[in-house]
């Protein structure tokens, strides 16, 4: 595992990991991991793991679980994504927050403190995992400052353990 330590990793019981699936399914809106399948969860530094047949496929943030990037790259995602311009990318792959200027679509449905995914306009492909600032209705009016905090982004320790 480079450069990221990962720690208490536990095996989920049947139930557990039904309604953790469930959970994940209603943020994402789209189906993930079944009940048979071998499901952990670990630390890493303030962050939760969720660890399915041991691919680090989910985050838990507070007491808030969603996809990592290779989580939405795998099972999909199609519901709280925040899309921003092709200006932006070189900037949220660093592991910056993303500004209201530089998005130009999002999912009517988010929350403040929701955990989000961030994609590109051209392609629609997962860039980072982060906290919405912001309701939806304030995202779309494109307001200077910082609309999502920026928690996991491609490129990261995080994104680098499975490699």
């Amino acid at each position: 595992m480079s450069g990221i330590r990962i720690r208490k990793r536990k095996r989920l019981r049947q139930r557990d990991v039904k309604s953790l699936r469930e959970e994940l399914e209603a943020a994402v809106g789209n189906p993930v991991f079944g009940d048979d399948d071998n499901v952990d969860v670990a630390e890493a530094g303030d962050l939760g793991l969720i660890i399915v047949d041991n691919e680090i496929v989910g985050l838990v943030h507070g007491d808030k679980p969603f996809l990592s990037i290779k989580g939405v790259m795998k099972y999909g995602a199609s519901k709280r994504h925040v899309t921003v311009d092709m200006g932006a990318v070189p900037f949220v792959t660093n592991g910056a927050d993303i500004m209201g200027p530089g998005i130009v679509d999002c999912d009517p449905s988010i929350e403040e403190g929701d955990l989000v995914w961030i994609r590109d306009e051209n392609h629609a492909v997962a860039l980072a995992i982060g906290v919405a600032l912001r309701p939806a209705a304030e995202i779309a009016l494109k307001k200077g400052g910082k609309a999502v905090a920026s928690l996991h982004n491609v490129g990261d320790r995080l994104w680098k353990v499975d490699d």
